[in-house]
């Protein structure tokens, strides 16, 4: 292509814009786009989505894992003769994954007015901040595939659910929790650095100091605000967070009161994450050629009868709650990998990562208020079990029976919220039914 593109400090504008809009006079860069490389394929394209997977599978993948040292909390005297030890431990994970999705659209503002921060940014170590420009540079990557590659991103975090599971309880059995906590963090910072350098936008950065985008492109013009039907997805999105981060904390304490080893009980969690991981990817592929209304209705759906079925009704024992946590990493993990898709729905053109980041950036924060305020409901659930006698374990043919019901209320909340955000996402698919067939009247 022969037009030539006019660089402006590293404004990530839409690919289909000839030109990028030059906030203050002079200091331009004139580029020939066929020396960007190619978006939606390539060395470079991939090498970043595989950098930023095993990125985010170290950084989110720990907190996700949370449910395992929850498990050794709760069985340690020094930590449960603390005050308010059983509502307060159980936020410790959330609040750190809660903290990484809830700075979403703080981060997403500051990176897309400066731009040429976000890299150095990567390098302070904190984990929003290593999360948010890679999710900024994916949409420079990728336009077409953009539900496959966000899928890919987001199965990092679910991959790294999966792994880690698998030898934190023989690492806090033989080392004790503090030591555990400090050999993750060296195994942290050598598994990440490695792939900062990769994690690297699409277009040439201008590092200069007065370099920035303009205010407008920023808040991206505020026109989706308006949009209904952003409103609708934002809803529903963060009912699915209020429910999703649940079985994700509490399903190796299930597990424990089934009289499963610490081993097999944290096996219960990493299937789940591996469920979510595998639903990541191809949720994200169908996005990108399927109505994402429908898809996230049937995911919501299933997801709501896979929590009173399979975890309600058949985990009393060790492989229903496998099966459990399989089908519900499938349909719920990959939820978030249906947001790219609703992009055109709101308004936001699916070539234009400014504002993509932007939107991205809001779900992020409604599926973290999501993730924290869970954790003290499903905790005051917990602790208002229906009956105080004691049940054999032989006796108890029913999930919602284990540990004397205490997990009764706990499933009928998660069952519950995704049930009402089918009910707030099949009303957005009707709205937008209603105004298809409008346009083409």
């Amino acid at each position: 292509m022969a037009d030539t593109l006019e660089l402006a400090r590293q404004i990530p504008l839409p690919l289909s814009t000839p030109n990028f809009e030059i906030e203050e006079e002079g200091d331009t860069v004139h580029l020939n786009e066929s020396s960007l490389p190619p978006v939606d394929g390539g060395f470079q394209a991939w090498s970043f989505l595989f950098a930023s997977f095993l990125t985010k599978a170290s950084v989110q993948g720990f907190p996700l894992s949370f449910g395992v040292f929850l498990e050794a909390y709760l069985k340690d005297p020094e930590y449960t003769n603390q005050p308010n030890a059983s509502s307060l431990l159980p936020l410790i994970g959330p609040l750190a994954s809660g903290i990484i999705y809830c700075s979403g659209p703080f981060i997403n503002m500051y990176i897309t007015r400066f731009p040429f921060h976000r890299r150095p940014a990567m390098w302070i170590g904190r984990a929003a901040l290593m999360y948010y420009p890679s999710i900024a540079y994916m949409s420079e990557w990728f336009v077409r595939r953009r539900g496959l590659a966000n899928g890919a991103i987001s199965a990092g975090t679910a991959a790294g659910g999966l792994i880690f599971p698998l030898f934190l309880p023989t690492l806090i059995s033989s080392q004790g929790i503090s030591k555990a906590l400090r050999y993750m963090s060296i195994g942290l910072v050598v598994s990440i650095a490695p792939m900062l350098p990769l994690v690297r936008g699409r277009l040439p950065e201008i590092r200069s100091p007065r370099a920035r985008a303009p205010a407008r492109m920023m808040l991206g013009e505020k026109a989706w605000l308006t949009n209904m039907t952003f409103w609708v997805v934002l809803i529903a999105n963060t009912l699915q967070g209020f429910g999703y981060f649940v079985p994700v904390l509490w399903l190796p304490t299930f597990a424990s009161a089934l009289e499963i080893d610490a081993t097999r009980a944290s096996i219960a969690l990493a299937m789940l994450n591996g469920g979510s991981a595998v639903g990541r990817v191809y949720l994200g592929y169908l996005c990108d050629k399927f109505d994402p209304w429908a898809l996230s209705l049937a995911t919501l759906i299933f997801t709501s009868l896979s929590t009173f079925i399979l975890w309600g009704v058949l985990s009393y024992s060790f492989a229903g709650l496998v099966a459990f946590g399989v089908v519900y990493g499938l349909l719920a993990g990959g939820y978030t990998s249906l947001w790219t898709g609703f992009f055109s729905d709101v308004g936001i053109q699916n070539d234009n990562p400014t504002h993509s980041t932007i939107i991205l950036g809001y779900l992020m924060f409604s599926r973290g208020i999501g993730n924290i305020l869970s954790t003290p409901i499903s905790t005051a659930l917990s602790s208002s079990r229906n009956s105080s006698s004691t049940t054999p374990k032989a006796d108890v043919h029913l999930g919602f029976g284990v540990d004397n019901g205490k997990y009764e209320k706990v499933i009928v909340y998660v069952g519950t919220c995704f049930a009402g955000a089918a009910v707030i996402s099949l009303m957005g698919w009707a709205g937008e039914k209603r105004r298809a067939n409008r346009h083409r009247q």
